[in-house]
């Protein structure tokens, strides 16, 4: 292949990209999905609960490794926040 034949197939799945993401808002984080967390905030709260519950009888493994990677994104934050403040305090 040439190049011109990359740079137009590269154009080409970035469209198609753009097509695809426009596609997907429709059906996440819209504004329907909004007011029903909000409406039933509680009983989502209550059956993510006992999921959780339900995986830590079934698989404990599973739920140590969720906990996990949540603290590493706690982490992760917590170091961008440091690296942020010491930027902005040299500046």
């Amino acid at each position: 292949m040439d190049m011109e034949q990359l740079v137009k197939e590269n154009a080409e799945l970035k469209e198609r990209i753009i097509e695809l993401e426009e596609k997907i808002k429709k059906y996440t984080n819209s504004e329907s999905h909004k007011r029903y967390y909000e409406k039933n905030k509680q009983q989502v709260k209550e059956k993510a609960n006992g999921y959780l519950k339900k995986l830590a009888e079934e698989n404990p493994d599973k739920l140590k490794e969720y906990r996990h990677k949540a603290y590493l994104k706690q982490k992760e934050k917590r170091e961008e926040k440091k690296e942020q403040l010491s930027q902005s305090i040299s500046e």
